[in-house]
Parts: structure tokens; sequence; C-alpha cells
């Protein structure tokens, strides 16, 4: 089960990458697909299975506390994300879009980050 952290914590150094070297590829996906359907179930569905997974495989982990938390937190994010419904859904992606842009960069330093740590913390 912990592979499929670490295939997450890859998955996020790649979109990092990209993010750093040409933002435009994965924001111009994400704006295209704002108001599609398949958007909005999987931001559900990646964090219910990430955060299941983080709190299942915790103990495991050289943090276990932090990726209990972490776990967590993305379980009450997919529980908020499915509350607020599909309308405030893609408001919600609309008004991230207007941030998002101009720090693509920073955001992609983060999400490198927190790709290591995911594989360091299950390595």
């Amino acid at each position: 089960m912990s592979i499929l952290i670490i295939v997450f914590g890859l998955l996020m150094l790649l979109a990092g990458m990209s993010l750093i070297t040409n933002p435009e590829i994965i924001i111009r996906m994400l704006r295209d697909n704002a108001d599609k359907l398949w958007l909005h179930i999987g931001a559900v569905a990646v964090r219910l299975l990430l955060g299941a997974l983080l709190i299942y495989q915790a103990s495991i982990s050289k943090f276990p506390v932090t990726m209990e938390v972490i776990g967590w937190i993305a379980i009450f994010a997919a529980i908020i994300f499915t509350i607020i419904g599909r309308n405030n859904f893609k408001r919600l992606i609309s008004w991230a879009f207007s941030l998002v842009e101009p720090f693509a960069r920073i955001g992609g330093v983060l999400a490198i980050c927190f790709g290591f740590f995911l594989i360091y913390a299950f390595v």
C-alpha cells in the first residue's frame, strides 16, 4: 500500500517540475476542464484515497503523526468539496486560478517539496 503513496509523491514531483518549467501546461489543462464533472469527482476521490492511505499507512512511515494529520486534512477537504456542490466547486476553481497564475512556480516548488517528503517518509 505504501507504494501507492510513493507513486503519488512521484506524480507530485512531476507536476511540480512541470509547474516550474512551463506552468501554462497544467493551468491550461485545468482551466479547460474546470467545468467538467470528472475534475470535481477526481478532486474528491484523490483526496479520499490519499487521506485513507496516509492514515492506514501512517504507522510505517518515518513521521506517523504528521502522515495521519495530513491524511485527515485530505479527507476533510474531500468532504468539504462534496458538501459545497458542483457550482461552488466551479467558483472555487475559478477563484483559485486568479491566485495561482502569478504564483505557479512557487506552487511547483511546494509540490516538489511535498512529493519528496512523501517519498522520504515511506522509503
